[in-house]
């Protein structure tokens, strides 16, 4: 569809009008309604109005609780009111249903009137029914009175301001069954959980240290265009990003420098805002930022940034809006006050399937498939550019796994990390990894360099982006045997044996990503995409031992947007595609994986999906699929050195019909090699679990 024509399908709820002859005593009608949050309760959707004008009812209310009311028809039932104030409707019948009529969403309503009963329609189900008396034939004979018109009607303090689409009245009951499948709004909206170097503040307000040119930093943000069933919209479409008040939605000035107020990073040179929009891909668009003008310098107000798509035209649902920000000089202290400290008597165990991050209560849906809220910021921290000491010393006592010898890993200059979705955000620090005193050595233990206390205790408090600064050091100067000690340090006295995972595969990661930009761009220049992805595409298969199976359109795309970038890839962007990718390879390669990976029939794992691809995969062009239904992926908010990064995370279709994300537990991958681990084969282990009893397919829009 074309902008002009997705432009067009949306029209003003004040504008809406309709002429009905009602036959045979039956009718149905259908439509999606979006409000804005300048409407006051309670308000009439839509009015009946007779040939004579001057009879006239709402036909479509919300009342002053936000619950919608179905009322009868003049021409049809003899309960319809004769009053058009909705204040004084309380002794009127009337269909209805126990749904909070939300502002700022789309919400699909359906209307089937029949001159015996009323039935309400929310978001395709039937979820209200009244049982009324029909006018007898005396008092509907007049052929004048065979003819409605419904409209929305101002006056009478009637204040509802929206916007209607798919407008559409049919002569028979069940046509609107599956009407609101059909093109569905699309919603833009910010995915708070891609945000990368913003503090959010006690009062939820986004701290960001911006100013002049040698203080400011890049912040990363991510903006989704999604349809309602939360399937991503393929619409190559520019995204704008702007700075406004948040107190009066009004554009910020620019500075005294004449510099513009927000500016985009691209390919490591600042613009304005407005001169660089970013493109949507595959329903997403990445911005790296930087704020210019300073809270302090205009009295103090905060900000906010508005992000529009312009050619889709000027609705509130093509435009999406961040939280307050309040833009800062320098970065805060961080005080870590809330930490619990107490011994860890060792590593837990763990199950196949474990909530972990992906707690259920985290991933809970409300129709269409979503969160029934949002997961907190991540906050992120760094140390600025100062370097990081960190002291490594050998410990020889320790012998060296086997699979240690066929790992990989890498490091750059500097590594960001890739942004966490809103379903499988945390923060880097939670009370099931508090820090524990290290125990002292025994003295009968010979350990002629031990790993640092403080290497150790740096480690363990510091945030993912200080964790990957720390690695990259570490991988440069220690041995294997050195980093795996590390790592088994690190494991015990955090009490979560998945960041050692990370720490295993530190040395190789960085060390072949090195290796494959020097490749790439021997001269550490840009390099267009098109032709880095064939040498990304050929150690990816490498690494991953997987000859038989190459990656596809969509995979590589999905790297793309991994990396953010556009026509050509820069080292920060190679590095944050390397820091996701490498843990998925090398998870892969290994004896469990590999052959679900390699299965083409069945296709175990489709490729590189994201978690909204798979819920709406799970939910189906009409329904949501059979209970058990399950679909496997690799997790694209989890970025090394993250304790889950490489993981796979089962989505399923639970028993109460809801979709839920679980992390399996790989811990024996990362253990001592997969020789003489006596296990039956992951498929096996999957569908051996009671709620998972088919393996479902991807479905994805063109």
């Amino acid at each position: 569809m074309s902008d002009a024509m997705e432009k067009a399908r949306y029209s003003l709820l004040k504008d809406l009008r309709a002429e009905i002859e009602v036959k045979d005593g039956t009718f149905s009608l259908c439509f999606w309604v979006y409000l804005t949050n300048s409407t006051t309760f309670p308000a009439t959707i839509i009015q009946q109005v007779c040939s004579d004008v001057s009879q006239s009812a709402p036909f479509l209310v919300i009342n002053d609780h936000k619950r919608i009311n179905l009322l009868p028809l003049l021409l049809l039932h003899e309960e319809a009111p004769d009053t058009g104030n909705i204040n004084s409707l309380t002794e009127v019948a009337y269909a209805t249903v126990d749904f909070e009529f939300p502002l700022e969403n789309w919400v699909h309503i359906g209307c089937e009137v029949c001159s015996n009963h009323m039935k309400l329609q929310i978001n395709g189900e039937i979820v209200g029914e009244k049982l009324l008396s029909p006018l007898s034939n005396k008092e509907s004979n007049s052929n004048d009175l065979r003819k409605i018109v419904l409209a929305n009607i101002g006056g009478d303090g009637n204040n509802s301001q929206g916007y209607v689409l798919n407008f559409e009245i049919f002569p028979s009951v069940s046509s609107i069954k599956d009407h609101h499948l059909k093109d569905p709004p699309l919603k833009l909206s910010i995915d708070e959980s891609s945000a990368s170097e913003i503090e959010e503040e006690s009062d939820g307000v986004w701290s960001i240290v911006g100013g002049k040119a040698s203080c400011r930093r890049n912040f990363s943000l991510d903006v989704v265009l999604l349809d309602v069933f939360g399937q991503p919209v393929d619409k190559e479409n520019e995204v704008y990003a702007s700075l406004l008040y948040a107190d009066t939605r009004t554009p910020v000035e620019n500075t005294t420098d004449e510099e513009a107020p927000i500016l985009a990073s691209y390919d490591g040179i600042e613009f304005p805002s407005y001169e660089r929009p970013s493109k949507l891909l595959l329903g997403r668009a990445s911005f790296k930022l930087k704020i210019s003008q300073l809270s302090s310098k205009c009295d103090n107000r905060l900000f906010l940034i508005k992000f529009c798509i312009p050619k889709l035209g000027n609705y509130p649902f093509f435009e999406a809006h961040s939280r307050p920000i309040r833009c800062i000089s320098r970065s805060r202290n961080t005080r870590l006050s809330t930490l619990v400290w107490k011994r860890s008597s060792g590593l837990p165990t763990h199950n196949l399937m474990q909530s972990s991050a992906m707690d259920d209560a985290s991933f809970e849906n409300q129709h269409p498939i979503r969160e029934a809220k949002s997961s907190p910021l991540v906050k992120r921290f760094r140390f600025g550019h100062d370097k990081i000491s960190v002291s490594v010393k050998a410990d020889t006592s320790l012998e060296q796994p086997d699979e240690e010898s066929n790992s990989h890993a890498w490091t750059t200059n500097q590594v960001e990390n890739c942004t966490p979705a809103n379903d499988e955000a945390y923060d880097s620090l939670s009370d099931s990894e508090s820090i524990g005193e290290r125990n002292s050595p025994s003295n009968n233990v010979a350990r002629r360099y031990p790993i640092s206390d403080m290497t150790v205790f740096k480690y363990c408090l510091a945030s993912l982006t200080e964790r990957s600064l720390m690695l990259k050091e570490i991988a440069s100067l220690a041995s294997k045997t050195e980093i795996l000690q590390l790592a088994h340090h690190v494991s015990l006295y955090s009490g979560c044996s998945h960041h050692g995972n990370q720490i295993v595969i530190a040395k190789r990661l960085v060390e072949d990503g090195t290796n494959l930009w020097k490749v790439m761009s021997p001269n550490n220049n840009h390099i267009p995409w098109e032709s880095a992805v064939y040498e990304i595409e050929e150690q990816f298969m490498k690494i991953a031992s997987c000859s038989s199976r190459s990656l596809s359109h969509q995979d590589l795309e999905l790297l793309r947007v991994i990396a953010g970038c556009h026509e050509y890839l820069a080292q920060e962007n190679f590095e944050k595609l390397w820091c996701w990718l490498y843990p998925v390879a090398y998870i892969i390669s290994k004896e469990w994986i590999n052959p679900i990976w390699n299965s083409t029939s069945p296709k175990w794992i489709e490729g590189f999906i994201t978690k909204e691809e798979a819920e709406a995969s799970l939910q189906g062009p009409t329904e949501l699929q059979e209970p058990g239904t399950f679909i496997l992926r690799f997790p694209t908010s989890r970025s090394w050195p993250h304790p889950d990064a490489g993981s796979l995370i089962v989505t399923y279709v639970g028993n109460d019909y809801r979709v839920h994300h679980r992390l399996l537990s790989l811990d024996h991958v990362y253990g001592s090699g997969d020789k003489g681990i006596d296990m039956k084969p992951l498929q096996d282990m999957l569908l051996a679990d009671p709620e998972l009893t088919r393996l479902g397919r991807i479905i994805r829009s063109h």
